[in-house]
């Protein structure tokens, strides 16, 4: 098995309490952590605002990130989970894309998805235009991308994007350019879109809708002629893991009076709930007895979210001495 984490950038509240002046170094200190242990990629949201509702505290833009932590490490590949089509115009998307690919060495990858998050949409003046458009602006961005990083020139007349001649260059320095990540787990449309361009997916964790959209997914490969097993299987998940399962507990108890401060009580214990859910809460021996269940349905690179990490890293560290290594 295969891992990436997130590194703390805010949006989940999760650099709150600590000085904006210190977030980079904050941030900077979980990326490198993530290099020197078993960590394969490390990841950002691409997001504006916080949730579990927006706040005033600080969420840091992605791919801005994405070009300080492409010149600040030197091994574990980058990525979103994932990029929003609808923020950016695709053919700028995929320049600045392939500068952090050169910037990077060739370690950038495209997480990318249709988008979801209407307040931020609408704060920023985007509208918040239906689901049907948002997957077409998906299809037609991704078609976009894969034309400029591999030839170094788009022309594309859609029904939402319009480029005529757009030049990237340079090219990404990776053969065949950005590995393209198609977030989602829409049955009739997003996981189509994978099964045309992507060389990973990433969608719902949970062992029983991870084999149902496993299954659509493979559907989808048939009918437009891709080779399922050549896609790579992702999902994310919170993961609180402690030695004991008071310690879990705890853990639990903390990030609950962390939120406190920022959202009302009720959001908060509504977040501890989502987070309580993931099959990675618990112990060492159930993080590994799940994630082997996993891995038996083909979910085979799991990228995890620790919600304290910026604050404390010894669930990180019992995380990299006890679970992953069992499973690399």
């Amino acid at each position: 098995m295969r891992f990436g984490m997130f590194v703390p950038q805010g949006w989940r509240l999760d650099l709150a309490g600590i000085e904006p002046a210190n977030h980079w170094a904050t941030m900077l200190e979980v990326a490198r952590a993530a290099e020197a242990g078993p960590f394969e990629s490390i990841w950002v949201y691409d997001h504006f605002h916080t949730v579990p509702m927006p706040t005033q505290e600080a969420t840091h833009e992605a791919w801005t990130l994405m070009a300080a932590l492409g010149a600040a490490t030197s091994r574990v590949r980058l990525g979103q989970m994932c990029t929003c089509m609808g923020y950016r115009n695709p053919a700028y998307l995929a320049k600045a894309a392939a500068t952090v690919d050169v910037v990077s060495g060739g370690r950038t990858e495209m997480g990318i998805g249709a988008g979801w998050y209407e307040h931020e949409w609408r704060a920023y003046g985007y509208g918040f235009p239906s689901a049907g458009d948002r997957i077409g602006q998906l299809d037609e961005g991704v078609q976009i991308m894969r034309q400029l990083w591999t030839t170094g020139t788009a022309t594309l007349h859609g029904d939402h994007y319009q480029v005529d001649g757009a030049i990237c260059q340079p090219l990404p320095l990776q053969d065949g350019g950005i590995p393209l990540w198609i977030a989602g787990g829409g049955e009739k449309k997003t996981l189509r879109i994978a099964a045309k361009y992507a060389a990973y997916t990433n969608f719902d964790g949970t062992p029983e809708v991870f084999a149902r959209k496993s299954a659509l997914l493979e559907e989808h490969c048939a009918q437009v002629g891709t080779d399922f097993a050549k896609i790579v299987r992702s999902a994310n998940y919170n993961v609180v893991i402690g030695e004991t399962s008071q310690e879990v507990t705890d853990r639990l108890e903390a990030l609950r009076a962390r939120l406190s401060r920022y959202v009302s009580a009720d959001e908060a214990d509504g977040q501890v709930r989502n987070v309580s859910a993931s099959p990675l809460v618990g112990t060492p021996e159930q993080l590994l007895e799940r994630l082997t269940s996993l891995s038996g349905l083909g979910m085979t690179y799991a990228i995890g979210y620790f919600p304290e990490v910026a604050y404390d890293k010894s669930g990180l560290a019992l995380f990299t001495e006890r679970v992953a290594p069992q499973l690399a």
